[in-house]
């Protein structure tokens, strides 16, 4: 069980403002605009080579819509690669901390999310595939 490497991080952006969030990444810094899985939210995910590290997910404040409440602000959360998901389960009870799962849709990857005191949220992020070939 443990963590790897920082992942990626999230950030929410008004939807009608993802184009002009994508180029300031693609220009400034020089990531890619590359492949998301099918979320049934808008967004974008920015690549440094291979890996996906910035990912944008469009959220509406307009008035007409209302105002949702991001569970963490504009910077959404942090993840971080990780291995040992039944024992990182079995932890997260032992201390009785709250989390929940979730996995990527058409991908490998199975999730946790808990949050640390200071309110902000942290995804553990595993592949499947690997975790079973670990628990075999």
């Amino acid at each position: 069980m443990g963590l790897h490497f920082i992942d990626h991080f999230t950030i929410h952006v008004r939807t009608p403002d993802l184009g002009r969030v994508v180029r300031f990444y693609e220009d400034a810094l020089g990531l890619r605009d590359g492949q998301r899985p099918p979320f049934d939210f808008p967004g974008n995910w920015l690549y440094v080579d291979d890996k996906p590290v910035v990912h944008l997910v469009g959220t509406d404040y307009d008035a007409p819509l209302g105002q949702p409440a991001p569970q963490s602000g504009q910077f959404d959360h942090i993840s971080f690669r990780s291995s040992g998901l039944a024992k990182q389960r079995e932890r997260l009870r032992d201390l009785g901390i709250e989390f929940q799962e979730a996995t990527v849709p058409a991908s490998p990857i199975h999730q946790i999310f808990v949050r640390d005191p200071a309110g902000i949220l942290v995804e553990l992020t595993y592949d499947k595939h690997a975790e079973s070939l670990a628990t075999a």
